[in-house]
């Protein structure tokens, strides 16, 4: 006997319109495009978020960090460890109080993000430009909006 199936929850003609799959689609494009410019400036997409927020945010804890490029604690310390052995942050051996051990970036850290950002912000470009300008804040807001019910 067959299972009744379920009712989509906005009419597609199959999954491949329904918005999850096209979130995940686009997605999937964003990481190999982020993927294959990171690979020749020597990066990954963590490592790359993680300069750019420290860069922004000089002194964010490991916890900090992972929550903000959506690794794990221990993904976001193996990343720190990386970017420290590369010479691109520095973090104290020990922490002053609790456990936090604030990163920073180094000048070669600092230099390295500079030399990668023009590629990855053409890449958002190329995102946007897809986008027509007039709908461009309804995009970010729908967004928002998705990841907060998701949140929830």
């Amino acid at each position: 006997m067959e299972s009744p199936s379920a009712e989509p929850p906005h009419p597609a003609k199959d999954v491949t319109q329904h918005v999850g799959y096209l979130l995940k689609r686009a997605q999937a494009a964003l990481r190999a495009a982020m993927d294959k410019v990171l690979r020749e400036h020597g990066l990954t997409v963590p490592q790359y978020a993680t300069l750019e927020l420290l860069a922004l945010h000089p002194g964010m804890s490991n916890s900090d960090l992972a929550r903000a490029t959506f690794v794990t604690r221990q993904s976001g310390n193996v990343v720190l460890r990386g970017l420290q052995e590369a010479g691109l942050i520095t973090r104290p051996t020990t922490a002053d109080h609790g456990r936090a051990r604030p990163a920073h970036l180094t000048e070669e850290g600092h230099t390295r993000l500079a030399a990668v950002q023009a590629a990855v912000y053409a890449i958002e470009e190329r995102m946007v430009e897809a986008i027509p300008p007039q709908r461009m804040a309804a995009l970010l807001t729908d967004l928002d909006r998705i990841a907060a019910a998701l949140e929830k």
